[in-house]
């Protein structure tokens, strides 16, 4: 049942199955946004603590080690074992992320059930990833095999801490690669329960090793050392820009990268306008707003644009925020006091730039970090909250009036992450689905992202994808085997 006290029995650093605490034996405050007090106090790992994984991670990479010799479907049978410990432990694991990243508890209950499914479609793929032949020239007979890429560096965001972590998880351990993971320091709680259950579920030591701590320091210590061979990262643009660079300096690694969006959602003057009105209360307003492919730039046909926003003021007012463990809140706080602060900043801006404010744009209560859902109609396409990723719980709607017109508003920003169209016009929902620069594009709903689905972005959203099969090639390397052939046949 949900449990705000939940006891939080892992605070160390989690390397070659075993918690330990950071070689310097300093800590950092894991603190809850709903009110603003310490939950616990977490071990701080930096660049002592990451050598000291990487080595526990080269060493069940060998090649003769229980994690190499093991057959591929077993390796199927320990994912699916460890997300039945994960099933076992929802409502725990739903208690830390209510608790630790402020998200309502059904919401949370949601993430957990989504992991599981992540990593339950992943182990099905274990057995089931080859290599081909190929009918070469001159005499020769060649094939391909397609082999992890060994220790892998994995960072990941704060937003959806336990979900973020089985989209990393479940293609690294599939593809028989070895780990360290980097947990957001706003959010370390879930990730080192999971990596208690690893070791219950019988992962041989080493395979997965969890390092707490700060960008600066942990995250660099990872996206730069000349022994992790690949890194994948989920966060900010700009955070992502210093991975790849302290990548390409350290040892060309491979970088994934799924970074931030400002994603248009379109809405023709034909759609249910209530569906229409729903859809795209969810699309900004879920998680908080805290979500990368949020539909932060609501763009709706100038025909039923009037009685939109009326619609969209009344559903964002009626939004109940509140205590994540209350019964019916909708919404609980922001992360912390720097991206509390950067919300308010931005509701002040579109205020200064023109925008009305139709609803919200203040700070709920006086303890946490809560904002109103807040509304801003008449919104420019030069203003700052249609130009840049708020990352709150602000909807910005513009009006526009033809297809063409908006496909090219739509596809002037630098990112790339996610699109949606609605409308009953299979002709303009086909159409702007191709001409859309956006590596997602969702017709009559939005954030459907499933764990078959291939899911990234185009331009500064990031390279690379994550789930699907296309999930799994960024963890490995193909090697080609040629074989020349006896000549008297």
């Amino acid at each position: 049942m949900a449990n705000r006290q939940q006891t939080v029995q892992y605070t160390k650093l989690f390397i070659n199955n075993t918690f330990v605490d950071s070689v310097s034996g300093k800590t950092f405050p894991t603190i809850n946004p709903s009110n603003g007090e310490v939950i616990a106090n977490i071990s701080e790992g930096d660049k002592a603590d990451v050598d000291k994984a990487v080595i526990s991670a080269q060493n069940a990479f060998k090649n003769g080690s229980p994690w190499r010799a093991m057959d591929a479907s077993a390796r199927g049978k320990l994912i699916n074992k460890l997300a039945d410990l994960i099933e076992r432990d929802t409502v725990i694991l739903a208690n830390f992320e209510a608790i630790d990243n402020g998200k309502p508890f059904t919401d949370a209950l949601l993430d957990v059930e989504y992991s599981v499914a992540c990593l339950r479609y992943f182990a099905g793929y274990a057995d089931k990833i080859h290599g081909k032949t190929i009918p070469a020239d001159y005499g020769f007979m060649s094939m391909t095999r397609r082999e992890p890429i060994g220790v892998v560096g994995q960072i990941i965001p704060w937003n959806y801490p336990l979900l973020m972590l089985a989209w990393k998880w479940g293609p690294a351990l599939t593809t028989g690669c070895t780990l360290i993971l980097k947990p957001a320091e706003q959010t370390p709680l879930s990730a080192l329960h999971t990596a208690a259950l690893s070791k219950e579920a019988g992962f041989p030591d080493g395979v997965i090793n969890v390092i707490t701590g700060y960008g600066p320091t942990a995250g660099h210590a990872i996206s730069s050392h000349p022994d992790i061979r690949k890194v994948a990262f989920t966060g900010s643009l700009e955070v992502g820009q210093i991975i790849m660079e302290a990548a390409a300096k350290s040892n060309l690694k491979k970088v994934s990268l799924e970074l931030g969006g400002k994603s248009p959602l379109v809405i023709f003057d034909d759609a249910d306008l209530n569906e229409a009105a729903e859809i795209a209360y969810n699309a900004i307003f879920a998680n908080h707003g805290q979500n990368c492919c949020a539909g932060s730039r609501t763009f709706v046909q100038e025909g039923i644009y009037d009685e939109f926003v009326k619609r969209a003021k009344e559903l964002a007012a009626n939004r109940k925020v509140g205590d994540p463990f209350e019964d019916g809140v909708q919404q609980g706080p922001q992360v912390d006091d720097e991206m509390f602060n950067k919300v308010l900043g931005y509701i002040e801006s579109g205020k200064a730039e023109g925008a009305t404010l139709q609803t919200g744009g203040k700070r709920v209560g006086t303890k946490g970090y809560f904002i109103e859902p807040t509304v801003f109609s008449n919104v420019g396409d030069d203003m700052k909250i249609a130009r840049e990723e708020i990352f709150g719980p602000v909807q910005s709607i513009l009006k526009f009036k033809t297809l063409d017109e908006v496909i090219e508003r739509a596809n002037k920003t630098n990112y790339g992450l996610a699109s949606g169209v609605i409308t009953k016009n299979i002709d303009n929902a086909l159409t702007f689905a191709k001409a859309v620069e956006a590596g997602s594009v969702w017709v009559n709903c939005y954030d459907a992202v499933v764990p078959q689905c291939p899911f990234g972005g185009y331009k500064q959203s990031g390279h690379g994808r994550e789930l699907g099969e296309a999930g799994l090639e960024e963890y490995l390397e193909t090697k080609t085997i040629t074989i020349k052939l006896p000549t008297n046949h």
